[in-house]
């Protein structure tokens, strides 16, 4: 398994290994002890696994409150998404920005998302599945979001506003100058 951190380090993209033969492939996407060694120590609690039929799919920006706060582990096991983490921690030195990556099948790839983080995604093919790990049960009194194409936030998505497929939840998130101060930047945190 190899762990990069992305321009926010807290976030990270990891990239499992995968052994191929003739029959297929094995690969271990998750491992507590290699990711313990590789600093994200995490207990998951939970795994959810989404489905998008169409491209343009927007899901996001979502996030869970403390106590319930999740970090949360995506992959994507069949189709590409366009994946992005917005830091909402309060005092954190990168406030308010983003980070990005592909997530796909093809890549094999995975993106560490950590509690204090908005976390959205895009479908970039049909019939794209996700599977998440998160670390805090679903709290729906604590189910938050912010809204996915906030210019405040300068996310350059693959989709444009009149395209985009989403929940009427997510079309009415709020902007970030509108959200309260769920998160607090705790530099002994990764990050």
């Amino acid at each position: 398994m190899r762990v990069k951190p992305l321009s926010i380090d807290a976030v990270r993209l990891i990239q499992p290994i995968r052994h191929a033969d003739a029959r297929g492939f094995f690969s271990e996407t998750y491992s507590r002890r290699a990711f313990a060694e590789a600093g994200i120590d995490i207990g998951f609690v939970q795994d959810n696994h989404a489905l998008s039929r169409e491209a343009g799919t927007v899901r996001g920006l979502h996030f869970q409150t403390p106590p319930f706060a999740q970090d949360k582990l995506v992959r994507v096991v069949r189709g590409a998404i366009f994946d992005v983490a917005v830091d909402i921690r309060v005092g954190s030195p990168t406030f308010g920005q983003h980070v990005s990556a592909i997530i796909s099948a093809a890549e094999w790839n995975q993106i560490f998302v950590p509690a204090g983080f908005a976390h959205g995604l895009v479908t970039l093919e049909p019939d794209t599945e996700v599977i998440y790990k998160v670390s805090s049960h679903y709290a729906p009194e604590h189910d938050k979001g912010l809204l996915w194409n906030d210019p405040a936030l300068g996310i350059n998505w693959p989709v444009n506003e009149a395209e985009a497929i989403l929940s009427d939840k997510d079309r009415g998130q709020p902007r970030l100058a509108e959200l309260p101060e769920y998160f607090h930047h705790e530099p002994d945190r990764t990050g």
